[in-house]
């Protein structure tokens, strides 16, 4: 067996690249940005009031006038009009056009408007209530920098500078595949020695996340028909998940069928709980198998730990590790290293805190609708205090 540090190493020695392809911008939420989208004019493009009010010369203010004729009313979007005496004044609207015969704008809560006349009771600076042309960015500098999941935020942007077809990362081609006769459809009623498949939904509900629409295939216990199952999908597929048949048992299949279509063993068996016979390889034309062991557990927790953190890689997302205070203690007493169940809150310091919950093992998953998150406790220890820091690998929170 080898470490969790170690496989993830390996599996990190894996990553892809998937190239991009370019979506139109409403199909493009959730996908990962491609490039930097970058403002195409000044913004603002013109100086633009921030109130709804008049807009006048401040000379004319200085020289002590207060009453100004009004000229004309400006609406947002029209063409912006100009003063050319010194006791005009426009009056106009948030978000319009600016003309540069004016640099001031006074609020209407700030003036008395009589028989077109406005007249200005309070003190007043010059270049006040106007955002002025380029103040955010200036043309060709970066709005949204690539490699980051894109929000409704970033498409509001992309829209606002007229990038409605958006570069992303491309997505790997994914098949998930459960085995074991045991396993019958989640709408038929199992015998009372049978389990009905729930990795499958499982695992692809997670990959939604990431706009990748996987294939759910189930295969029985059946060497020749995984084998040739195997290889047809090593054709087909980037990646392949798989759940079941990686243990010790008369019907585990899987490694041996991999053997004997080139697919290269990587590592099997990690000093880890839940987990342990985690196998992972590579085929000849690249390809990779990521095949957890059959417990929902295990599945749930290989999947966060070590296959998302190589999806976010690969798309080159950022990485963001995060940590959480323990909040009772653990004991551990055997030489694996231990991913538990625990319930994620904040206190009122603004820290993260983590309460393990007591399960029965890898094949009872019913604790997973109440936990958030795996916290990760070092191979080296046994006994894990209150108050102590560790790392943590989040799901429904």
């Amino acid at each position: 067996m080898i470490s969790v540090q170690q496989a993830e190493e390996i599996i990190f020695s894996q990553v892809r690249n998937f190239r991009t392809e370019e979506i139109f911008y409403e199909n493009a939420s959730g996908r990962i940005l491609a490039e930097d989208i970058l403002a195409d004019r000044d913004l603002p493009p013109f100086d633009r009031p921030t109130v709804d009010g008049i807009a006048i010369n401040f000379n004319s203010y200085e020289k002590g006038i207060r009453d100004f004729t009004i000229k004309a009313v400006q609406a947002a979007g029209e063409a912006p009009f100009s003063i050319d005496e010194e006791n005009e004044c426009i009056e106009i609207m948030t978000g319009a056009a600016l003309h540069s015969s004016m640099d001031t704008v006074i609020r209407y809560e700030d003036i008395l408007i009589n028989n077109n006349v406005a007249n200005i009771n309070i003190d007043i600076k010059k270049g006040q209530n106007i955002h002025l042309k380029g103040r955010d960015k200036k043309a060709g500098e970066i709005l949204v920098k690539a490699n980051q999941v894109i929000t409704p935020s970033i498409l509001g942007i992309a829209a606002s500078v007229g990038e409605t077809f958006l570069t992303v990362k491309k997505l790997p081609k994914v098949a998930i595949i459960s085995t074991g006769d045991e396993m019958v459809p989640p709408e038929n009623t199992p015998t009372p020695f049978q389990l009905r498949r729930s990795n499958g939904i499982t695992i692809k509900s997670v990959l939604e996340k990431y706009k990748i629409d996987a294939d759910w295939l189930h295969w029985n216990d059946d060497f020749e028909l995984i084998k040739h199952e195997l290889s047809q999908c090593i054709q087909n597929y980037d990646i392949l998940l798989m759940s079941g048949g990686v243990s010790m048992g008369k019907f585990d299949y899987l490694p041996k069928a991999c053997e004997e279509l080139g697919i290269e063993k990587l590592f099997h068996k990690i000093k880890q709980r839940p987990g342990k016979p985690f196998w992972f390889g590579k085929s000849q034309n690249e390809k990779l198998v990521f095949a957890f062991p059959g417990n929902p557990v295990s599945v749930f927790m290989c999947l966060h730990r070590y296959f998302i953190p190589w999806l976010e890689k690969s798309l080159e997302i950022p990485e963001n590790p995060q940590y959480a205070v323990l909040q009772n203690d653990i004991n551990f007493p055997f030489s694996l290293q231990y991913l538990a169940q625990v319930k994620l809150s904040v206190n009122p310091s603004g820290q993260l805190i983590a309460e393990s919950v007591n399960t029965n093992g890898s094949g009872d998953f019913s604790h997973l609708a109440e936990t958030n998150a795996f916290i990760e406790l070092p191979l080296e220890k046994t006994e894990f205090k209150r108050g102590e820091v560790y790392k943590i690998w989040k799901y429904n929170f």
